[in-house]
């Protein structure tokens, strides 16, 4: 009998379950907690992803989570100060703040909306009350039985968001997800679940970000299941600029009804190991989506992007741009898939994935996939590796630009093309910061 991958990592989760179960205090009946078991049960016969999965073939994260952690579910108390806290936050961001404190919400640091057409509640709360929006939504978009890790996160579902947009409602100030973690004594885990649903009509722009503070290692999955209703208009930000010794896995999950429009944008700084899935579903006609990346790395950073346009109905739009800039020993990857279905006429889809590698250790493995069974369709993917065009760089040399200098200006123009579709000031003057400061270094 071949050995299930991750059976120490098993092991001790079985135990903790176990203990998570006697903590719902009434909730081990519900239509949510029968998903948790389920989920728990699909792992625990089927394992983690081995060296052999073709979908984790370069990024063992299974290896890299039986290595550092003991997993023995608990954290240490929180206590990170004030100042450390509000150093993690967006500068100049006027938004609706909701703050997570080592993965359970904070009402004390987060904000009380009170906006018409907004309701924003604690998952735990949700679960608690059995609202119909978290009872209802928990588990639909993001399938257990299709990634270890995304069961993983559905077992030990409890803290999160749900976000509900009421049709017509146009949000005007940002949501903006701050998770913070203390990771100063010892190592840090923890598993979030938020659930988006945007009503018809409605206008939101959602951003989660992740950050932990402190010397110990911390691992954290997050799942977002979002369902963007007709003709809705929604833009997600996922921000990763975390620590050195942080691992981070990240599902998102999006369905979209008839002429909605979906943005997500994905920009991956900073961490130990990042992997980040984005799975979206073009469910009806006249739908437009749009995938946005950048991953910039240094050091050791190892940053693993897989993401699915399925094309299902006639008449819609994908675009897709991912670009990545990788230095020192640092390793990036891009798995990129578009699904055109056989009712999927008059489809337009584009991919395209494009690196440069400033380091000769820095590697990159690119695979963009296209799948059509429709042939009415304009479709294209493409992915390119290289390094800085050595006839520009001389060319602002010989303006007496200093070569570092010149090099920068080079980069940030390779970036550019990413954060520019990034519509908020405030977020894209953020990112903006941290990437020249990353480059002129």
């Amino acid at each position: 009998m071949e050995k299930i991958a991750g059976q120490s990592i098993l092991n001790s989760l079985e135990t903790q379950f176990e203990a998570f179960e006697k903590s719902l205090n009434g909730q081990s009946k519900s239509a949510a907690h029968a998903v948790r078991k389920e989920a728990f049960s699909s792992l625990m016969n089927s394992g983690f992803p081995g060296p052999k999965n073709e979908e984790y073939k370069f990024t063992n994260f299974t290896r890299a989570v039986e290595k550092n952690f003991e997993l023995n579910g608990t954290n240490a108390d929180f206590g990170l100060t004030e100042a450390q806290i509000s150093a993690t936050q967006i500068e100049g961001l006027d938004a609706h703040k909701i703050v997570f404190l080592n993965g359970i919400y904070s009402s004390e640091l987060s904000d009380n909306i009170q906006v018409e057409g907004l309701k924003v509640e604690s998952l735990a709360e949700g679960f608690k009350a059995n609202s119909a929006l978290a009872q209802s939504n928990f588990g639909t978009k993001a399938n257990f039985t299709e990634d270890a890790f995304v069961a993983l996160n559905t077992a030990f579902s409890q803290h999160g968001v749900t976000i509900e947009i009421a049709d017509k409602a146009v949000i005007e100030k940002p949501i903006v997800l701050y998770f913070i973690g203390d990771s100063s004594t010892a190592e840090l885990s923890y598993h979030i679940r938020n659930i988006v649903v945007a009503g018809k009509f409605s206008q939101a722009t959602i951003i989660e970000k992740f950050d932990t503070v402190g010397e110990h290692k911390s691992f954290t999955t997050s799942v977002n299941e979002i369902s963007v209703s007709d003709s809705a208009h929604l833009r997600f930000f996922k921000i990763e600029n975390d620590t050195e010794q942080a691992y981070h896995i990240s599902n998102i999950h999006a369905s979209q009804g008839a002429n909605s429009n979906f943005k997500a944008f994905t920009f991956s700084l900073n961490g130990a190991m990042i992997r980040n899935n984005l799975n979206i579903k073009l469910q009806a006609e006249g739908i437009e989506t749009y995938m946005n990346g950048l991953y910039l790395l240094d050091g050791k950073t190892h940053v693993d992007n897989h993401t699915v346009a399925d094309h299902m109905m006639p008449n819609c739009y994908s675009n897709e741009l991912y670009k990545g800039i990788m230095d020192g020993s640092s390793k990036g990857v891009f798995n990129g898939k578009i699904f055109v279905r056989p009712d999927a006429q008059k489809t337009n889809a584009f991919q395209s994935n494009k690196n440069i590698l400033i380091s000769d250790k820095a590697t990159v493995n690119t695979k963009p996939q296209l799948e059509i069974w429709a042939d009415d369709v304009s479709c294209s993917h493409g992915c390119t590796t290289g390094q800085l065009d050595m006839d520009a760089l001389f060319y602002l040399q010989a303006r007496g630009i200093q070569k570092d200098k010149a090099r920068a200006i080079l980069l940030k123009a390779f970036a550019n093309d990413v954060l520019e579709t990034v519509e908020n000031e405030a977020i894209k003057d953020y990112l903006a910061a941290i990437i020249e400061k990353r480059l002129e270094k």
